[in-house]
């Protein structure tokens, strides 16, 4: 069969799912179902794949997909429902909108600093669906907010839900975890730098708003960018996002108290918009952020910071082995204590009881929680098990052979815009990373450049396509109440998101051939 009928015919099951995604409207969770049964057929059918191979990649792939993404996603929500059933998130809620009075400010520590917290330890769209209520809370109006927390919930959410995006990359294509989240900061430093300026000018109306707050910005970015990369490097993907967001917390509100009572009027909050709380001392913040410390200390421990309890932890786990029908071997490794998806849940159920919970009551959190994700594992089994049938067929070498020879050295210019479009059908980093990561590998082995980069491209592509997504936006729209003005959201947002794509493929293109080839 000529080559571009084979590529076109590949091309299907992704389309298919564009398609019922987008304009059918159908469940996420069946599309993709759907689509994993139309590759099913064609790959045995085109790709000549053994009925022994098939069986052996859909276990795998769903069981990965359990473990450890679902598992992940599973502990950042249950600790998410926790906090906010012993209304810990409200305490949170409150000590930050009394740090500053500077509007200008305040957006930056709830949709920046809190923003890029709450991805880093739950995502799944809390970074979008909480900071849009604080603002509106305070005052913003709510298109406002919403944009702004669309645009801010982009670069940490390839480092979101404890890393889970980047960690599942570096497994599916081989490569070195921190080598590749270092090459992801570096592909996303300039958003770091830049989108805090851009949040301000969302809701201040413009390029004014930013006199008198510059180097409070300037400082809330390079705050998020250093910790972030050198985290990356050394820890893994686990901590990036985490250490982003605390230390630029950390700073912003510093530099924000230093300035009360030298506000402009026009930036002032409104005292009457302000939730009024008396203040907490610290062994109530302590008790308040104890799930969220657990985990960071947790997770911390089990890094390569601390070889010896990392070895001797992971000796609890399992390997599966799926043989397949030319001799080769998929093989899983469940590790039963050190996946962070585990170290959450620990870190949930000892700061709950801190928190006042009862053992009744996050049992009943647990089981709301499994309810309120059952559609969502569903989605992601199917979707680990398709780009595995994908893989192991030869259909994703089929895809990434022939773009290349369509777009040759161009490809990298525009690999971004293909995890960009991953996250936009999908809403998810972590699930363009799976369809895709193999694809951007494989073509950048057929150009002889570093895989790496192509990597990173694919998860740095994906964070703009996150702000757009579908999912985001009806995220936004049931914050703000907005209800039937998603198209607005939208609108408003798109042209964000069409800069962000086109700066980031300039910069992957243009750095990759001046100063890496």
């Amino acid at each position: 069969m000529p080559e571009y009928l084979l590529f076109a015919l590949g091309l299907v099951p992704l389309m298919l799912m564009v398609f019922l995604i987008l304009k059918v409207k159908t469940p996420i969770h069946y599309s993709v179902l759907i689509t994993l049964a139309l590759t099913c057929g064609l790959t045995m059918v085109l790709w000549h794949m053994p009925t022994e191979t098939l069986r052996a990649a859909l276990t795998y792939g769903a069981l990965k997909g359990l473990w450890p993404i679902v598992i992940v996603i599973l502990g950042a929500i249950y600790s998410y429902n926790v906090m906010q059933a012993t209304r810990a998130l409200n305490i949170l809620r409150d000590v930050l909108i009394g740090i500053s009075d500077d509007k200008r400010i305040q957006v930056l520590l709830i949709s920046w600093c809190f923003g890029g917290f709450l991805e880093a330890a739950a995502g799944y769209g809390t970074a979008v669906a909480i900071p849009i209520g604080i603002l509106i809370t305070l005052g913003f109006p709510p298109l406002k907010a919403a944009i702004a927390s669309l645009v801010a919930n982009t670069v940490p959410t390839a480092f979101g839900a404890v890393g889970i995006p980047v960690t599942i990359l570096a497994e599916q294509v081989h490569l070195p975890v921190n080598t590749l989240g270092g090459t992801i900061i570096m592909q996303l430093a300039v958003f770091n730098i830049l989108l805090p300026f851009v949040i301000i000018c969302i809701i201040g109306g413009g390029v004014r708003a930013i006199r008198g707050v510059f180097g409070i910005t300037l400082l809330c970015g390079v705050a998020t960018l250093i910790p972030q990369y050198f985290v990356a490097i050394h820890l893994g993907a686990e901590l990036p996002a985490f250490a982003g967001s605390l230390v630029s917390l950390i700073v912003v509100a510093l530099a924000g108290r230093a300035r009360n009572g030298k506000t402009e009027p026009e930036w002032r909050v409104d005292n009457k918009s302000k939730t009024e709380a008396a203040p907490r001392s610290p062994v109530v913040l302590l008790r308040t952020c104890s799930i969220y410390i657990l985990m960071f200390v947790f997770i911390l421990l089990c890094s390569p910071l601390f070889p010896g309890i990392k070895s001797a932890v992971s000796q609890i786990a399992s390997v599966l082995h799926f043989p397949l029908a030319n001799g080769e071997t998929l093989t899983l490794k469940v590790e039963w204590l050190t996946t962070p998806g585990m170290l959450i849940i620990f870190a949930t159920l000892i700061g709950g009881f801190i928190q006042g919970a009862s053992a009744g009551g996050m049992l009943q959190v647990f089981v709301e929680t499994l309810l309120q994700l059952k559609n969502s594992i569903i989605a992601i089994m199917a979707i680990v098990a398709l780009a595995t049938v994908m893989d192991v067929s030869g259909l994703i070498s089929t895809l990434a052979q022939t773009m290349v020879h369509l777009t040759g050295g161009a490809f990298v210019f525009i690999s971004p815009v293909i995890g960009a479009l991953g996250t936009f059908v999908t809403g998810s980093d972590t699930n363009s990373n799976v369809l895709f990561g193999k694809l951007q590998t494989m073509a950048a082995e057929k150009l002889h450049i570093d895989p790496n980069w192509l990597a990173a491209a694919n998860t740095a592509g994906a964070t703009g396509g996150k702000m757009i997504s579908p999912q985001s936006i009806a995220i936004a729209v049931s914050a703000t109440r907005m209800e039937g003005q998603g198209s607005t959201i939208m609108t408003g947002t798109m042209k964000y998101c069409a800069a962000y794509i086109f700066i980031l493929g300039l910069k992957v293109g243009l750095f990759y051939y001046w100063f890496m080839a």
